[in-house]
Order: C-alpha cells, then structure tokens, then sequence
C-alpha cells in the first residue's frame, strides 16, 4: 500500500478513477464503456480501385519494375491506404512496399499512411520497425503538436486494422525519448486511452507516472502507482518505484522516497543502481550530504556497484559545500574501482576547489586533464574564473574569459555577472565596463543596478571618457529599453 506524502491512505474511489482496467464490480455497468473511436476509410472507386487493384497485383509477384512506371502523381495517399489495407495480412510485404514508397513517390506519405503500417507491424510484433517509422511519423509535421495528430489518427485507424494496443505503447516509447516530449501530450495520450479501456503496458505507464511528476502531480502519480500495486492495472516493475522515487526526491519528499525505497524489499524487488543514484541525488541536491554518504554506503552493502554518475553525484555535492578533502577520497576510491573520471567528475572537484579559493590545486587539475585527453569546457572556465575572482583577483580571470572564448566555449549570464562583481569588489570600474561591452556583443542584457554601478563607479574614479563610451554603446545598441524591462 503506497501512501500520499501526507500519510493518508488512497480510497478506493480514487484508484478506480486512475485504473485503466475495469474495477471486479464493473461487469454490472457496462453503459458507461466508451468504445475505441472510429472513421471509416471511404472505399476506393473507379480509377482508384484500378489502380489499388494493379498496383497490388505488382507488389505481390515482387514485380517493382512495373510499379516504377506509374507517375507519382498517382500514388496518392488515399490509394497507398488502401493498397496497404489490401496487403495488411503479410507484414513483410507491407514494409516493403512502405519502403518503396518512401523512396519513389515520398511526399505521398501522410500521417494517415505511417498509421496504417504501425498498426500493421505491431499486430505482428515488428516493434523494432514500428518505432523506426514512428520516429518519422513524429517529424511528418513540425509542429510540437504532431505527437497529438498522430495518436488522434492512431486511434481512429485501430479498428480498420483489428490492431493491437501495442501500438500506443511503442508511440509512447518514442514519444518519450524525442526532444518534443511535452507531459501534457502525454498525459492526453494516456487520458484518451483511459476513456477508451485500452490498457495501457508498464512501459507506458511508467512514463505516465514520469509526466506526472514533471507536472508537479506527485499524488496523481502515487494513485497510479497504488493502482499498479493492487493489480488494478498492470504490476509494477523496479522502474515503476524509480520513476516515483524521482518524483519524490524532485519534490523533497525525501523521506517518502526512502520509505519506498524500503517497500521494494518487501514486494520482492532489489533497489538497483538507478534507485541509489536518484536517491543520492536528491539528498546532495538539499545539501544532506550525511544522508547522501549513508544512501552510498547502504548501496555498497547491498552488493549494488556505483558506477560514474554515483561518483559524479557525490564529488559535485561535496563540492557545492567546499569539501575538497572528501572529493579527494572519492576520486581515489573511484579510480579504485576502475572507473575512469570524466569531465564532469574535474569540473566538478576543479569548482569545488575554487570555491575554497584553491586555484593552485584547480590549475594542477587542469593540466590532468590533458593527460586524460579531457577537453575544458564552459563550465571548466566558469568555475576557475569564480576562483580568481573569490581571491580578488579579476584581471586573472578576465585572462581566463579570453581563453574561454578563443576555445570555443560560450560563457553565460552567470559568467559575466562574476566576472563584473570582481571588478566592482576591488573598485575597478574599467575593468568592469570592458566585461558590460563584452556582454553587449554577445547580446546579452545586464541588469539595470548592474550597470549603473558601473557607469557611477566610472564617474567617481574621474573615467567620464569610459562612462561615455559605455552609455554611448547602449544608445548604439538600443539597450536601454532592454535593460528596463528586465529590471
């Protein structure tokens, strides 16, 4: 039984409403099933039925040559639909003929058609196909939208093709791993198929549970969740408890996810590697880097091996809270163990020392990385030009900024801003101003306070010429009006 974060138990009712199978008294009350929605595809007459009926003849005697011959003009979505509703039964051929089209005749491809094909391979179980084409269904239309087109036309094809609800599944699959996953795309997904009783597999309820989270729907996710545990829908597996557990540990429920942590043992799963880095993560997030230690020993007790990002996660925590010396113990029981640092381990010992104003030991750090044939990045020079400036020395870290830039690095609003508070912290008003020109040419708007220290500071050093300058860019640059309405 899993619990809200306020320690009360869900009802019944709100199980029920989040269960995509029907509850054991539904039988009694089936006015209220909503069927799987459906649009008749018209049929084809005249010069299309000729050509559906030709083509098929062709594509069954593999006869390609001949299909070549046809104008594409004539391959019309409506006829590829329903050549491939005629081929449907042989899911080879199908592909196939997908193929052929998507080489010959591509702008005859529609999200019509590629719904068509991924109900044909996932009545088959062609999971792997399916998922290729459905990535291309996404980028039919550019559009954040086109997810939502193409599930409204999943389900409205499902019953021409007596499909499978795998296929929600697989869109679900690819959904999530595309750079346009939106959770309140997904959601609807999910909603629609509630409201049509498809249900829906672990997988996809995972992702279910994921957006939720995201959404900041914590108890929403917990109820599915719930429903999941008492069989209402399918069982949870241990991504199912580390998705929650990431959604408790994004909230700060940390000691719900620690409660669920423990409830795995009991339902006969072992908490893996996922679950003690999310875990880890969510306590060195709040700077409980005690309870982050404790969670790393348990994980080592439980015979589960850290791997790169648990390491990464507890250099970077002790770092944010200048622990150096317990970054050095880890780095050294790290490579202990085999694993090989990366740039994300240095950068984060490299900030940790900066922090602490080491920059001696960062700069040692430095040069390890070209014996690690590890490139510096943006956050490298971040890190060591906040160094520079926590020793008041800012000239050094303009120096640092340069050779940022001239390796390609882009340097960020938090970058500029140290890079000033260094100038102005030593009453270095010049050099400040330099760094606001540099801002402007990479269009980036200071903040009104900022600059008007400045351009004060200039003034009162006797540097009226700079304090021109820099006003006069502003005007140049039309920043100004910018630089107030961020204010």
């Amino acid at each position: 039984m899993v619990k809200l974060p306020s320690g009360k138990s869900i009802p019944i009712v709100l199980r029920r409403r989040f269960s995509t199978v029907p509850p054991a008294d539904y039988a009694g009350n089936r006015k209220n099933l909503i069927p799987i929605p459906h649009r008749s595809i018209p049929e084809a007459r005249g010069q299309d039925l000729d050509f559906v009926n030709v083509a098929h003849s062709h594509i069954i005697h593999s006869d390609w040559g001949k299909l070549e011959l046809s104008p594409p003009a004539h391959f019309t979505p409506f006829r590829i639909t329903h050549v491939l509703l005629k081929i449907q039964r042989d899911h080879v051929l199908s592909l196939e003929f997908f193929d052929w089209v998507k080489t010959h005749s591509p702008d005859s491809l529609t999200v019509e058609t590629h719904s068509i094909i991924l109900h044909i391979l996932t009545k088959n179980r062609k999971f792997k196909s399916a998922e290729s084409i459905l990535k291309d269904g996404l980028g039919i239309r550019s559009s954040a939208h086109s997810a939502d087109k193409l599930f409204d036309v999943l389900l409205h094809s499902y019953r021409v093709c007596d499909s499978s609800p795998r296929v929600f599944d697989s869109l679900f699959s690819v959904y999530a791993r595309s750079k346009k996953f939106r959770p309140d795309i997904a959601l609807g997904f999910y909603g629609e198929m509630r409201r049509c009783r498809i249900t829906p597999n672990v997988y996809t309820l995972n992702m279910v549970m994921a957006a939720f989270c995201k959404g900041g729907k914590i108890e929403k996710a917990v109820e599915l969740f719930s429903d999941m545990e008492n069989g209402r829908v399918v069982a949870p597996n241990i991504a199912s408890y580390n998705v929650l557990i990431a959604g408790y540990c994004r909230k700060g429920l940390l000691s719900s996810a620690m409660k669920l942590r423990t409830s795995m043992g009991k339902n006969g799963m072992e908490p893996n590697v996922v679950t003690f880095n999310t875990l880890i993560n969510g306590f060195a997030k709040e700077g409980k880097l005690q309870e982050a230690s404790r969670v790393f020993s348990e994980m080592k007790l439980s015979n589960v091996v850290p791997n790169i990002v648990t390491f990464n996660t507890l250099i970077n925590g002790f770092s944010q809270v200048g622990n150096s010396e317990m970054n050095d113990m880890l780095y050294q029981e790290m490579v202990r163990a085999g694993i090989k640092p990366d740039i994300l381990t240095y950068n984060a010992m490299i900030s940790g020392l900066c922090r602490e104003a080491k920059t001696k030991k960062a700069a040692y750090l430095v040069k390890e990385l070209d014996k690690e044939r590890l490139v510096p990045n943006s956050s490298t020079f971040s890190a060591l030009i906040t160094g520079q400036c926590a020793r008041d020395n800012p000239d050094r870290a303009f120096q640092l900024y340069r050779s940022m830039v001239r390796s390609g690095c882009h340097p960020n609003q938090q970058t500029f801003d140290t890079l000033i508070a260094g100038f102005c912290k030593i009453k270095e008003f010049d050099g400040a101003g330099k760094v606001l020109l540099e801002m402007f040419d990479r269009c980036l708007t200071p903040t009104l306070d900022i600059v008007m220290d400045i351009y004060n500071g200039l003034q009162q050093c006797g540097m009226d010429r700079l304090a021109m300058k820099l006003w006069n860019e502003m005007e140049a640059r039309k920043c100004r009006d910018k630089i107030e309405r961020v204010t």
